[in-house]
C-alpha cells in the first residue's frame, strides 16, 4: 500500500477531477478513489459498432468561465453545432439561430412561427441583456431566484406561445423538464452561457473532458474500482476492505452516495432522460442543428456526425436523440416513428444503443442558492471533510468545475490554518503543564 494520501478525494466526475487538479497544482499530495471503472462519473463515451456514443446527450459550452481555468479548450477539438434550433411544429421545420452568428440566415428568426413580433422583441431584449450584463450582475437579478422560469419569461411578457413553441421545447432538454420550474436565475445564467458561448462536441467524445483533467495528476493519483464504503475518523474505509488515512476527505460522488456517505447531508431530487442512439447509412440533414420538439414526443434530436465525423468509424451517420424519464429498447419503435416525420424515412436506420440516465441531472426550483456550503461539520479530532458536484452550485458542467475549485480551496485553507492551531494548541499544553 502507498503512504496515506494527504487528501482523499471520493469519486473521478468532473467536480472530483478539478478538486484534485487544483490540490496538486497547490502541492498538496492527493489521491481520487473511483468505484467505477473509468473516470467521468455522468460524462463518459463509449465505443460500440464503431461509434463513440456519449452516456446520455451532452454538449461541451465554452461560454462556461470555469472551463477555461482548468482545460485545454484547444486540445479538445470542438466540433461545433449551429447556434440556433430547428422547432418541429405541426409538421413544419421553423429555424431559430443567433443573427450574429449565421448573418446569412438572419431573418429566418423574423419569420418563424415561434411567436408574435412583440414575442420576438421579448426574446431580443433577453438575449441581449444577458449576453452584456456582467456575470455578476445576471447572477443578483432582483427577482429572478424566486420565480420559475416560466414566471420570468412572462415577467418579461414573453406569450404563451413563443412559451410553447420555443422555450418550453429548447429548455428541456437542457433542464430535463417540461414545466420549466426551475429557477429564473438559473434560466439566465444558462442563456447567458448559450449567446456568448459556442456549443459543440469534443472531435473524440465528451469523454475526453474528464480524461484530460485526469492527465494533469500524477498516474497513481486516481484508483479506479475502488468504491468506499464508509468516512471514518481518519479517512475513510475501502468497500472492498481496509482504510486509508487522510489529513482531509472530499466526497464528490453523485448526489445520492454522498448523502450516504454524510448523513444528513440534503440530496436534491434528480432529473432523468433517455438517449437512443441511430445509424443511418448517409445523413438525413446535413447540418449540424438541434432539432427540438414543440409537441414533447421526444426532447431534441441531432445528426452528431454532422458536427464531429470522428463519432463514426464508417462514414455512416449517428443520430442521437433524447426522451425525458427513463425508457428502454421496447420505446424505441416510438421514437423511431417521431423521427421519421421529422427527418422523413428511417426504415433503413440501425438502433445502436439505448442510455437511460435516470439520475442526470439535479433539480433547480426556485429559491436556487448559487453556491452551497462545501465544508461538512465534523465534530472531534480527525480527517477534516468536504463535498462537491453540480448539486452544490449548479447542474451543469460549470457547476461541476466551480464545485471542485471551492472545496480545493477550502482544503487549502483548512490546511493552512491547522498546524498553526496545533501548534498553539500544544504551546498551551506545555505552558498549563510547566505551571
Amino acid at each position: 500500500m502507498p503512504q496515506p494520501a494527504t487528501v482523499i478525494v471520493v469519486g473521478a466526475g468532473l467536480a472530483g477531477l478539478a478538486c484534485a487538479v487544483h490540490l496538486h497544482r497547490a502541492g498538496v499530495a492527493v489521491r481520487v478513489l473511483e468505484a467505477s471503472d473509468g473516470v467521468g462519473g455522468r460524462i463518459r463515451t463509449d465505443i460500440v459498432d464503431g461509434f463513440r456514443l456519449d452516456r446520455g446527450f451532452q454538449v461541451f459550452n465554452t461560454g462556461y468561465p470555469e472551463a477555461a481555468r482548468v482545460l485545454d479548450i484547444p486540445a479538445l477539438r470542438l466540433r461545433p453545432f449551429t447556434s440556433g434550433v430547428i422547432v418541429f411544429r405541426d409538421g413544419r421545420h421553423e429555424r431559430v439561430t443567433l443573427p450574429w452568428r449565421h448573418p446569412r440566415q438572419a431573418l429566418s428568426g423574423l419569420f418563424a412561427r415561434v411567436g408574435t413580433p412583440v414575442d420576438k422583441a421579448v426574446l431580443a431584449a433577453v438575449t441581449t441583456r444577458d449576453l452584456l450584463l456582467p456575470g455578476s450582475l445576471v447572477r443578483r437579478r432582483g427577482g429572478a431566484e424566486r420565480r420559475t422560469t416560466e414566471e420570468e419569461l412572462r415577467h418579461w411578457g414573453a406569450s404563451p406561445e413563443v412559451v410553447e413553441n420555443l422555450f418550453r421545447p429548447f429548455l428541456s432538454g437542457v433542464v430535463l423538464e417540461r414545466e420549466l420550474e426551475t429557477s429564473g436565475r438559473i434560466f439566465h445564467l444558462l442563456w447567458r452561457s448559450f449567446v456568448r458561448g459556442v456549443i459543440g462536441l469534443p472531435a473524440l467524445g465528451m469523454g475526453r473532458i474528464p480524461e484530460q483533467l485526469a492527465g494533469r495528476l500524477p498516474p497513481d493519483a486516481v484508483r479506479l474500482e475502488t468504491p468506499v464504503g464508509a468516512l471514518t475518523p481518519t479517512g475513510v474505509a475501502l468497500g472492498g476492505g481496509g482504510e486509508m488515512e487522510a489529513a482531509a476527505v472530499v466526497v464528490a460522488a453523485d448526489p445520492a452516495t454522498a448523502g450516504r456517505l454524510l448523513p444528513g447531508l440534503p440530496v436534491p431530487a434528480m432529473r432523468s432522460v433517455t438517449t437512443f442512439y441511430h445509424a443511418a447509412p448517409a445523413s438525413p440533414l446535413w447540418e449540424p442543428t438541434q432539432i427540438v420538439d414543440a409537441e414533447g414526443v421526444i426532447t431534441d434530436t441531432i445528426v452528431v456526425t454532422d458536427a464531429a465525423p470522428e463519432y463514426s468509424s464508417d462514414g455512416r451517420a449517428l443520430i442521437s436523440t433524447s426522451v425525458l424519464g427513463v425508457h428502454g429498447d421496447r420505446d424505441e419503435p416510438r421514437v423511431r416513428d417521431r423521427l421519421a416525420r421529422i427527418y422523413g424515412d428511417t426504415s433503413s436506420w440501425e438502433h445502436v444503443a439505448t442510455y437511460a440516465i435516470e439520475a442526470a441531472l439535479p433539480a433547480m426550483p426556485p429559491p436556487m442558492p448559487l453556491r452551497r456550503p462545501v465544508r461538512v461539520p465534523v465534530e472531534g479530532p480527525g480527517a477534516r471533510r468536504y463535498v462537491c458536484g453540480d448539486h452544490r452550485d449548479t447542474g451543469s458542467i460549470q457547476g461541476a468545475l466551480v464545485s471542485g475549485r471551492r472545496a480545493a480551496r477550502a482544503v487549502l485553507e483548512d490546511l493552512r490554518t491547522r498546524p498553526a492551531a496545533a501548534r498553539q494548541g500544544r504551546t498551551a499544553r506545555d505552558r498549563a503543564g510547566q505551571a
